[in-house]
This record gives C-alpha cells, structure tokens and sequence, in this order.
C-alpha cells in the first residue's frame, strides 16, 4: 500500500514538474502563430459611448482617434445583404419591433437618436439625430472604407448563409489575416472555422469553459489550440460603481451573485499566468468592455494583448499617459487610414 502511494505521489509530481515546464516554454510542443496584427486599441461597435454604435460615422471616427482594430456585429437581411448590427431584434436600438430578417435592405429603420450604452449602464449616447449618421450599413462598405485594418466580426445569427457570405466578403477582399470572427456559439464559431481556417479565429463561450479548465488541470500545455484570439470579460467588471443601480435590468448573471463570488470567478479567470502562455503561443487576448481608467490598468498589468472599449478617446488618452501598456505603436497602415476616414 505504501509503495503505491510513494508511486503515485512520484507520478503525480513527475506530471506537475512536466507540466510546469511545458506552460512557461510552450515552444517545445507547439509552433508560435505568427499573425499579421496586434491591438491593444479596440473600438467595441466603433465606439458605442461617443457614436451611435456600428455605423460609419462611429467606425470614421475610432479610426481617426488611431485604433488598432474595430469591433463589430453583422445580420442578414431579408434580401440577404451583410449588414453591420448588433440586434437581431430592432426595438432596443431603433423602436421598431422587427427583426433585421424582416426588411429589405433599402427598407432598415434608422438608429434612434438616443442610444443606451449597454456596457455602460444608465448613459445613453445623445447624438446629432442627422439621419446619414444613423444609417445601418453593409458590411462591405467597412472592408471598403478601410481596407488594411483590422475587423473583430462578431457572427451574432446561426445561419450557414451569413457565415457564407460574410467568408465571401472577407476572400474577395483579401482579409483573412487581418480579421477575426466567431460567437459565443460554440456551433457558430465552429462553423466559421470550417467554412475558412484561415480567418483568425476567437474563442466561443464553451472554449472559453474548456481552456480554464485545461488550465487548471496542468493539461493546456499539451492541448493544440485552433484559436487565435481569447476575447473576454473581466467578472469584476459588475463591481464598477456604474452598474450598481436599482433600475438595471436584464443585467449579466454575475450582477445578482455575491461579491466574494465574483472576486473568486475572476480570481480564477484573470490568470496573468494563463495569459502570458497564450501569450508565448501567438494568442492575443482583449478584455471586454471595459470603460474606465481603473479599470485599463487593472488589466493591462495582467498582461493582456489590448481592451475592447466603447470610449475610444478615453482608452487613448489612457495609452498616451500610460506607453508602457502599448503592445505595438499603430501602424502606417492604420494612421494612413485615419487620415482618409476623417475627409470621407
């Protein structure tokens, strides 16, 4: 009996000790992605604080600021056109109570001229009301407009033609390397990989669930790993003052748990360890939303590839007083760009 457990104790450290080595020099088992982008700047719906989210005047306008890479959301129509949406479902950002589905392109209701920032609760973005402003536009025209910057497509419906399409869009303008795509959906992202490998790839929901736990269990080091971008949400982020409101409504999950509760998910979920593998592996990793400056620096000095945010001027303010947090200066590509989108 004793020798069994004197060999177990000998295997079981044998293990840990391998997999320790394996987690700090993931180059020994694995190839380094190598990707064409690194953002540290990213504009969530093009800046949904300061501009009515998804649409070209916000998207015009993150770029000009310098962001390294636009955040968006795509439908199909009716007439089957791509367009740059967040809600299936209309009423919340245009008070028409119809799904995207239901309208000819030509047909889609303007934005409302007062939009509720959904990660920053209580504020609603007032803007000019112009109606050019408030246009949902295609996909197609964003990859036009800025043809050399990176795009975060998040494919929000279960459908093989939307993903087809957009997988045509993304090809025909040659911009597998610079986007990334996916869904919370296991069965989205799944499909987005099949339809093109080649397009980077984020994790769903369930990789998320699978990778902390293969973490954990001293298995990720041996475990390939399709994705190339970890995007995800800081659980303390619902201890932000901001949300702490008895109007909120239909809030995240992790609003209504305990506050030792959502200390421990994050304490196990913002691993800097983790983050610095992925890291060593050629994954990038972006926190999402983040709006505050406290918040910038909590994470950042965890390691993390960027933030996703939707103040735009705020996280580049932040960048310009705190440059250590910067990954890599923006490109000319992107600065070129900027200069274009302001005269277009």
């Amino acid at each position: 009996m004793l020798e069994n457990v004197q060999l177990f104790i000998a295997l079981f450290g044998g293990y840990v000790a391998t997999s320790m080595i394996f987690l700090k020099n993931p180059h020994f088992l694995h190839k380094k992605k190598r990707l064409k982008f690194t953002c540290t700047h990213i504009s969530h719906r093009g800046g949904a604080g300061e501009n009515y989210e998804n649409t070209m005047t916000a998207f015009r306008r993150a770029v000009s600021l310098g962001t390294d890479m636009l955040e968006l959301d795509c439908q199909l129509t009716k007439d089957n056109q791509v367009v740059v949406c967040h809600d299936n479902n209309l009423l919340r950002s245009t008070g028409v109570n119809k799904c995207v589905s239901e309208f000819n392109y030509k047909d889609l209701p303007l934005l409302k001229p007062n939009l509720p920032v959904d990660f920053d609760p209580l504020v609603t973005f007032r803007g000019t009301g112009k109606e050019e402003e408030r246009r949902i536009p295609l996909l197609v025209e964003v990859f036009q407009t800025f043809p050399q910057l990176p795009i975060n497509i998040d494919i929000k419906t279960n459908n093989n033609f939307l993903i087809g399409e957009v997988n045509r869009l993304i090809s025909e303008h040659h911009r597998e390397e610079i986007t990334v795509w996916g869904s919370f959906s296991e069965g989205i992202t799944y499909k987005c990989y099949l339809q093109n490998p080649k397009v980077n790839l984020l994790f769903s929901l369930r990789r998320v669930f699978e990778l902390v736990l293969l973490f954990y269990t001293g298995l990720l080091p041996f475990v390939p790993l399709r994705e190339t971008h970890l995007e995800i949400f800081q659980p303390s982020m619902v201890l932000h003052p901001s949300w702490h409101n008895h109007n909120i409504k239909n809030g995240p999950l992790l609003l209504y748990l305990p506050t030792f509760l959502v200390r421990t998910i994050d304490f196990l979920l913002m691993s800097k360890t983790l983050f610095k593998h992925l890291g060593q592996r050629g994954i990038q990793t972006y926190v999402w939303v983040l709006n505050y400056d406290n918040q910038f620096k909590e994470v950042f000095e965890l390691g993390v590839t960027g933030i996703m945010t939707d103040y735009p001027t705020r996280l580049m303010n932040f960048l310009k007083e705190n440059p250590q947090y910067i990954k890599k200066t923006h490109s000319v590509s992107a600065i070129t760009e900027a200069e274009g989108g302001v005269n277009n």
